[in-house]
């Protein structure tokens, strides 16, 4: 029982390292040109890879990767996640960045999204791992993920214009994080 309490505690703080940070750096002009990600620039300003999740290119941009920031920290701790799932997830969080240097015409990325869905395949990779009924629920976020993805048609180019965004999305993030999250995942849990 101490050990998913411990589980709990490392997933929320692994949240909320990515998601108090992002209000500060919204509130503050001129902090986005040295912390978002640019495939330029990784090599000698290697933090952006961790910086750039805390990038907002708007206020409805901050709201919606907040509210899903809270719901992927929700669901990782209903799912009781042992601490080596939130170790995962930190370490996809810059490979969810790095993985956009498949796409170098990306030549700015800022956002929570990448590194939500790599939360988000932590915990189908989690519950895939358990009881009958929690492989049920995580082969169900798999395949909701997948189908996602695969929407997206992140091959087509760097950007997509969603109906109702007043930003550009950059789809290849949302399948790196997710690629990233389930990798490590495994990796991660198959140590015992």
């Amino acid at each position: 029982m101490t050990l998913l309490r411990h589980g709990a505690a490392a997933w929320g703080l692994v949240g909320a390292l990515l998601l108090l940070p992002s209000v500060a750096v919204f509130q503050s002009a001129g902090a986005a040109q040295v912390l978002a990600w640019q495939p330029g620039l990784w090599a000698s300003e290697p933090w952006r890879a961790w910086s750039a999740v805390w990038v907002h290119l708007s206020r409805l941009h901050l709201l919606v990767n907040l509210a899903g920031g809270l719901l992927v920290v929700a669901l990782g701790i209903a799912a009781r996640v042992p601490p080596r799932a939130a170790v995962a997830w930190a370490m996809a969080w810059p490979l969810t960045q790095l993985g956009l240097l498949l796409m170098p015409e990306l030549l700015r990325y800022g956002g929570l999204s990448g590194v939500l869905h790599a939360g988000v395949s932590i915990v189908a990779v989690v519950l895939l791992r358990a009881d009958a009924a929690s492989r049920r629920l995580g082969l169900a976020i798999a395949a909701v993920l997948a189908f996602k993805l695969l929407s997206e048609t992140p091959w087509r180019g760097p950007l997509a214009h969603p109906a109702g965004w007043d930003i550009a999305v950059a789809p290849l993030a949302h399948s790196t994080g997710a690629l990233a999250g389930a990798v490590l995942a495994w990796a991660m849990l198959r140590r015992r």
